[in-house]
């Protein structure tokens, strides 16, 4: 049967739709690009003085990676609850196993590793029997790394999980002191429920805060810093560093002020930058985003526990949904001076690594174009911005003891390390 040239056009268009729908449904990156006549997607950086390098894989769905040495890295499992060590590139073995519930964001999901004394703190939806079992809390534990194992968990905090299963964060920092770890959490919601929404999330009728929505912070054995509340001393409202997050898979301390920054998750728009300084009110629920731009947005309305917590606007917000997840300042200039002491943010959208420069306060961001709005309306409006794409789903970014920049994702359904060297390096 003959077909017009009109319902050929249409059936072409038809054709590239549901493949383009099936490359999406199979998970795979859609921003592709050819090469010798093929479809690839490889991670790239828009700096050609830079190179990538595949450094490890053969673990699965990785959400955290922290050193303990030169060529020698722990990273953890989402759904297994594994932690394993990669020696020179190579997984050498498991060096712990516990039991974690890993439906949508729950399960293995922060690692921290501190120097002196050599601890490790993990924090994980522990479950009961298996993985997958009954839910007992989102724990964070700290370890002993003794010759290949840890040994003698310590339960530091003991957070709650419902209603879940989402938004549960868990991503882990060392102070700039040396001496507390920083833990971000989400408000657990995965359909808003009035009756787990608290003080912290910015009801000034609900309940206490109770642990969810902000960043905690706590000495190496559970208590409080200084001994004192940034923002009250009732347990555990004095644990709140930062309060009012909705979701966040990332934070992160300028290496020159020891600011802490984060990166924040809207509902299907307005992904955030945030400076947190002590007392930082993100304002979810009462704004996402700019206030400015939030319809009814009442100042009044936040929670600011008797004047000690203080709402700040976004220094970035994305429009157009990236997902942010990790947070790295550059403290080095082994990539190139340009990049010394500037922000990388990673995202799951594209696998996108984002590069900030910072203002001589190192309060602000330096933007230009379009983007001097401090907001980025669709992606295209971000290439200024792109250090690199392609990596696939980023979940953690780190600088190793030789200066490089290491990138942690699940990269086409694997966990995978990159490792990200200028050129005239030697590997």
């Amino acid at each position: 049967m003959l077909i017009s040239h009109r319902q050929y056009n249409c059936l072409i268009a038809i054709t590239i739709l549901v493949s383009f729908i099936i490359l999406f449904l199979s998970g795979q990156n859609i921003n592709v690009f050819a090469q010798k006549g093929k479809y690839s997607v490889m991670p790239q950086v828009n700096d050609t003085n830079l190179q990538v390098q595949v450094y490890a894989s053969g673990f699965k769905f990785p959400t955290g990676m922290n050193f303990l040495g030169p060529d020698d890295i722990l990273v953890i499992e989402k759904n297994t609850g594994k932690v394993k060590e990669i020696k020179n590139g190579t997984v050498s073995g498991t060096l712990l196993d516990v039991n974690v519930a890993n439906i949508s964001e729950r399960g293995m999901l922060g690692i921290a590793i501190s120097d002196k004394p050599k601890y490790v703190f993990l924090f994980y939806t522990e479950t009961e029997g298996f993985d997958g079992g009954k839910v007992l809390g989102n724990r964070l534990y700290r370890y002993e790394y003794d010759n290949g194992k840890l040994i003698n968990p310590k339960l530091l905090l003991d957070l709650p999980t419902i209603p879940g299963p989402s938004h549960n964060g868990g991503v882990l920092k060392i102070g700039p002191d040396n001496k507390s770890v920083y833990l971000v959490i989400g408000n657990l919601n995965y359909v808003q429920n009035q009756s787990f929404i608290t003080k912290a999330q910015n009801d000034k009728n609900g309940p206490p805060p109770d642990g969810r929505g902000g960043v905690l912070r706590i000495t190496f054995d559970g208590g409080v810093v200084d001994n004192k509340g940034i923002l009250g001393d009732e347990d555990p409202l004095n644990k709140y560093y930062a309060y009012g997050i909705r979701n966040s898979f990332g934070i992160g301390f300028d290496s020159v002020t020891g600011n802490l920054w984060e990166s924040e998750n809207g509902r299907s728009t307005d992904d955030e930058i945030n400076l947190a300084l002590p007392g930082f009110n993100s304002g979810w629920k009462e704004v996402i985003g700019f206030s400015k731009t939030t319809p009814g947005f009442n100042e009044e309305n936040l929670e600011d526990f008797g004047g000690k917590g203080t709402y700040r606007d976004p220094e970035f917000v994305w429009r157009d949904t990236v997902a942010p997840t990790s947070i790295l300042f550059l403290h080095t200039d082994n990539l190139g001076s340009k990049y010394k002491d500037t922000l990388l943010v990673g995202s799951v959208k594209n696998g996108t690594i984002f590069n900030f420069p910072l203002d001589k306060t190192r309060t602000h961001l330096v933007l230009s174009g379009q983007l001097l709005d401090k907001t980025a309306d669709t992606n295209y409006e971000t290439g200024n911005i792109t250090f690199g794409r392609n990596f696939g789903v980023i979940t953690d970014l780190q600088i190793g003891p030789d200066d490089n920049l290491y990138v942690l994702t699940n990269y086409k359904h694997k966990g995978t390390i990159f490792k990200v060297l200028a050129n005239n390096k030697i590997n």
